[in-house]
């Protein structure tokens, strides 16, 4: 029996929508968009209406892929552009308003999707700080884990409220949500001052330096996703890479060293959330907090 041509799923229309884009698992576009669909009330009030960069696969993840933040041509008309002050001259970005838009980024053979810290409303005031914590050779998941509890600790000693996310890689995203009183260099410059001061504290654990070379056997405590035009991969977004990964929310009490982030993905990722019951970003935008002056350095 031939291939469908096309379908219709969240009321976007689905080219070649058994194409395969992850050829270990089998996993189509068709896949990709009922999972994006089943995962859109809990992803998209943290990626609608950001400028998004992303990542392209047209034709698989094990194909040529390459990075796209500008609409260009050909972009679906579910998607939408804005100008950013200041970065006029390098085209308006792209953003999504609705869960037609995460259909309309699969049609585009999207497998990765990285939003900015920021609004499109106000692109110069982020409201949220990220703390990406990778590790160096030698170093497994469990000390990931416990290296985000450490950050989370410190933030609290701050009177700060943090979530967790793994990144579908080896790494975990420590997140602050912040009002939207900074700009990017005030946000940076916290967020550096706080990475410093929690690799002072044990320096054989840590390092703020990018060097590859320092890094292994500690964990690098990455700061300098608080920048305009940075993003980090999106909560429930799917990433070009073997396993199909997902990059998931994950309560405090679920970040110990047993956790198994590679279990994330496309298959398990949407009954997970229906089994939890509650989303462990829920109530990411109830909070309001600002930073404090201890620790601004600015």
């Amino acid at each position: 029996m031939a291939a469908k041509a096309e379908a219709e799923i969240g009321g976007v229309r689905l080219t070649s929508p058994d194409k395969v884009l992850y050829p270990e698992q089998g996993i189509t576009k068709r896949d990709l968009a009922e999972y994006y669909l089943a995962v859109a009330p809990a992803m998209l009030p943290h990626v609608a209406r950001r400028p998004i960069t992303l990542v392209r696969c047209p034709t698989g993840r094990q194909r040529k892929c390459f990075y796209q933040r500008h609409a260009g041509s050909g972009v679906p008309s579910e998607l939408a552009e804005v100008d950013i002050p200041g970065f006029e001259e390098s085209g308006a970005y792209l953003f999504i308003k609705d869960a037609r838009g995460l259909i309309a980024l699969v049609q585009m053979g999207v497998l990765e999707i990285h939003p900015w810290g920021a609004r499109t409303d106000r692109p110069d005031r982020p409201d949220r700080i990220i703390f990406d914590l990778d590790p160096g050779e030698g170093l497994g998941f469990p000390d990931v884990a416990a290296a985000a509890h450490e950050v989370r600790a410190f933030l609290a000693d701050l009177g700060l409220e943090s979530f967790a996310k793994t990144t579908g890689g080896k790494g975990v995203h420590v997140v602050l949500p912040v009002d939207r009183r900074y700009a990017y260099p005030q946000v940076k410059a916290f967020a550096k001052k706080a990475a410093e001061a929690i690799a002072a504290k044990t320096p054989t654990r840590y390092l703020t330096r990018i060097s590859i070379a320092e890094r292994r056997g500690r964990i690098f405590i990455d700061y300098l996703r608080n920048d305009a035009t940075s993003t980090a991969v999106a909560p429930y977004s799917t990433r070009a890479r073997a396993g199909a990964p997902v990059a998931t929310p994950v309560s405090w009490d679920e970040l110990t060293p047993g956790l198994d982030p590679a279990a994330f993905g496309i298959r398990t990722v949407p009954g997970r959330l229906q089994n939890l019951g509650a989303d462990p970003w829920a109530d990411m935008g109830k909070v309001r907090q600002g930073l404090p002056a201890a620790l601004r350095g600015w």
